[in-house]
């Protein structure tokens, strides 16, 4: 008897090993017509298992990337596919989606350059819409990015926190005072005047110093995740630290520093990505049957699909 029940559970223990992932997501690109930009914006989607067939509305994370980088960057560096199968696969969170649009040189913010935040909430959070089934309450989607995608994802968590359930910034480029020489904002971006110089009343105008009084006046709060590498080569670290204290003042129950061993490096991005993703979702809600709230915003160009593997 004794022989029986444990041969019985050798094989079960070898069917669970046998058995394949059945939690594998998928990666689709996109495209949408940029107006604001330009030019084409190129996006990935990553659609969890079951997506296809099972109607519900979910979630969405926008993720973005750094400066010069595009939409691939946290597929390939990032591994994001893998580990959101595991966090989805282990109920960390729940089953969501995630953008990662491609614009090498977006800040996020609008300038004389190029208009991405219009790009961002005119052309492509509409277009995911219509095309994919998003919840498009505020519980619905958060928002995360690294460096100059950092610096995008508080600005937009900080300016519109009635759309935004939760952010998370990884080494976010969000110098107070001023960009160091070595940064890419005195390069190519919003901040760049019309004589091809930096400009540092543009950068004031539209960095997170401008934006987190009005975001405390009103009654929203944005739970944040930040992180960065304590060996930050452009002192990112310490400016980090610096939004933290003035968000921790105000709202300490939803603030979360992370401060690790690195520089301004994936290995501290990648390494740091799991967590944060598990607390963006606490603050989202579940996939959900039934039709999505009211849209607004431009209606998206019709642009074709497919997978990637």
């Amino acid at each position: 008897m004794l022989t029986t029940r444990i041969v019985r559970s050798v094989v079960v223990l070898l069917c669970m090993f046998a058995a394949p992932i059945a939690n594998a997501g998928e990666i689709r690109r996109e495209v949408v017509q940029s107006w604001h930009l330009g030019q084409d914006l190129p996006f990935l989607v990553y659609l969890p298992d079951g997506y296809a067939t099972s109607g519900l509305y979910y979630p969405v994370l926008y993720l973005l990337h750094g400066f010069g980088d595009n939409e691939r960057a946290w597929l390939e560096r990032g591994s994001i596919r893998d580990k959101m199968d595991r966090l989805i696969a282990t109920r960390a969170i729940p089953p969501a989606l995630i953008v990662m649009p491609g614009c090498a040189h977006c800040w996020w913010a609008d300038g004389g350059k190029d208009l991405a935040e219009s790009a961002f909430w005119g052309e492509l959070v509409p277009a995911v819409a219509s095309r994919y089934r998003t919840l498009e309450s505020r519980e619905g989607r958060v928002v995360a990015g690294l460096s100059a995608g950092g610096y995008g994802a508080v600005r937009f968590a900080l300016k519109f926190p009635d759309r935004i359930a939760a952010a998370a910034a990884f080494s976010p480029a969000i110098y107070s005072e001023t960009p160091p020489a070595a940064s890419a904002a005195r390069i190519r971006s919003p901040f760049i005047g019309a004589d091809g110089k930096f400009n540092q009343r543009a950068w004031l105008e539209q960095n997170y110093p401008r934006l987190i009084d009005r975001y405390f006046e009103q009654g929203k709060r944005v739970p944040f995740y930040l992180v960065s590498g304590d060996h930050d080569k452009l002192g990112i670290a310490f400016e980090t630290a610096l939004l933290f204290k003035r968000l921790f003042d105000e709202q300490p129950e939803k603030a979360e520093l992370r401060v690790v061993d690195g520089d301004h490096s994936w290995a501290v991005w990648a390494s740091t990505v799991d967590d944060a993703i598990t607390y963006l979702f606490r603050f989202t809600a579940k996939p959900a049957p039934g039709n999505r709230q009211a849209q607004s915003g431009l209606a998206p160009q019709d642009a074709g699909q497919h997978a990637l593997p």
